[in-house]
């Protein structure tokens, strides 16, 4: 088996086991399957057409259902889900943590929802409830209730006692959380700690408060900065009162991050991450059409600026070969700092106190680009065209638009962050509509003025 994984990529598996569907052959599958983690299969099941993801779904190892379900997207989660009943839904959950049962119960039809708590067994419902009470994208919507916390005032034996009766450690728990008799959070006491002191020490003596814990309601991109800044495996998770509700490990980070990167670019597209890639057409074509009119009115607007200089144009057709340059060089410059502004405003380096700066320095930056490419656009159409008010124009415009989009390229995604808009959904299409419909009138308008007259 592993000969298979080794010398083949993930797409020509892919193709193996769509093959091996369409045989029907269950013990191919399972062999092809064998060796893969929980997320490749996750991938590979999305890279599936429905019918296919069906039968192939049905020959997996149900004791791996529960556990790949969690690194499925939401659509493609919620279709799975709909070929189980509630008590194989409930068994595939037995293995899994809290937070992992949590984003499958968010996936389940509402009617659904309570009837599988109900089953659940009354700790783990509670612990499941306890997660959908806070927002999904939150660390408390991250958290698992999969943790061991001691109290302060025992000793290291009692300790040891204690986990010798758990039998199994909770996955990456390379530390025990401390608390005192009132559930309150105070520290954490390293393992290594706990095996290489006498027996009869206090907790309280070793307990790490350096260590410290994270609020429910913090953002989930805040805490992936949280982690990346500190090198955590895990950190505890406290409400209001700084009592513990639970833990965040790493592997719930990496997926955060992955999601994120998978967001954003789909973002900028007008896109759903969670789509499924083999979504109906009709459906697929209903969610991609709001942002094509919303792009069709921007560049009906584009139109109208040109119209309205459509004497200028017919007069000097020189016009209409260097009008297309200042809106994409424009388009290119605020870009360019719209990405570094996104950028700055996703790893929270941006902020109220910093944001005038960096508008003052990408204006700047915009003007000098613009000075010197007004220089070299401006002497190139001169000598084009042989005039050199045309080429003066041309320089002009493009010092403008150069000037103004990174102006723009820094001011729209901060208002659009102001007002709880994705700045990377919408700054792309606003960027465009300013760069092109002002090149063409500030380039068509000076030539209008100077050249018709």
């Amino acid at each position: 088996m592993s000969q298979i994984h080794h010398s083949t990529d993930k797409l020509q598996l892919t193709e193996l086991l769509h093959q091996a569907v369409s045989d029907k052959n269950t013990a191919y599958i399972q062999e092809l399957l064998k060796g893969l983690v929980p997320e490749e299969i996750a991938e590979i099941l999305e890279a599936t057409p429905p019918k296919e993801r069906n039968q192939l779904w049905t020959a997996l190892p149900p004791d791996l259902q529960g556990e790949i379900l969690g690194h499925t997207n939401d659509e493609v989660r919620t279709r799975l889900l709909s070929l189980l009943k509630a008590d194989e839904i409930i068994e595939l959950t037995e293995t899994l943590e809290t937070d992992d049962i949590a984003d499958i119960v968010q996936s389940m039809p509402e009617k659904d929802k309570a009837e599988l708590l109900e089953k659940l067994p009354e700790q783990e419902r509670i612990a499941v409830q306890t997660a959908l009470s806070y927002p999904e994208d939150t660390a408390g919507g991250l958290m698992s209730t999969d943790f061991i916390a001691v109290r302060s005032d025992v000793t290291l034996e009692v300790v040891i006692r204690l986990l010798r009766k758990i039998g199994a450690l909770p996955k990456d728990m390379v530390d025990l959380i401390v608390r005192d008799r009132n559930g309150k959070y105070q520290g954490a006491l390293k393992l290594n700690d706990l095996l290489t002191h006498d027996p009869e020490t206090e907790v309280s003596e070793l307990v790490d408060t350096e260590r410290f814990a994270i609020k429910a309601l913090t953002p989930a991109k805040d805490v992936a900065s949280v982690f990346e800044k500190n090198d955590l495996v895990s950190i505890a998770v406290v409400d209001e009162r700084n009592h513990v509700l639970g833990r965040i490990t790493i592997d719930d980070i990496v997926d955060i991050i992955r999601e994120e990167a998978e967001r954003t670019q789909m973002a900028s597209a007008g896109l759903d991450d969670e789509e499924d890639l083999f979504a109906p057409p009709l459906r697929s074509a209903k969610r991609r059409s709001f942002w094509l009119g919303i792009n069709l009115i921007a560049a009906s607007l584009a139109a109208t600026v040109i119209s309205l200089f459509e004497a200028s144009i017919e007069e000097i057709v020189a016009l209409a070969v260097l009008m297309p340059m200042v809106a994409s060089m424009g388009g290119v410059a605020g870009t360019q700092t719209s990405t570094i502004v996104i950028r700055a405003l996703a790893t929270g380096k941006l902020g109220a106190k910093n944001r005038q700066k960096l508008i003052t320095k990408e204006t700047l930056v915009g003007v000098l680009n613009g000075s010197f490419w007004c220089f070299v656009t401006g002497t190139a159409a001169w000598l084009w065209f042989d005039n050199v008010f045309l080429g003066i124009i041309f320089g002009t415009a493009m010092l403008i638009n150069l000037t103004a989009a990174a102006l723009a390229g820094a001011i729209i995604p901060l208002a659009l962050n102001k007002m709880k808009i994705d700045p990377a959904l919408a700054t792309g299409l606003m960027l465009t509509t300013v760069t092109d419909s002002l090149g063409f009138f500030v380039f068509l308008g000076l030539a209008t003025m100077v050249l018709t007259v």
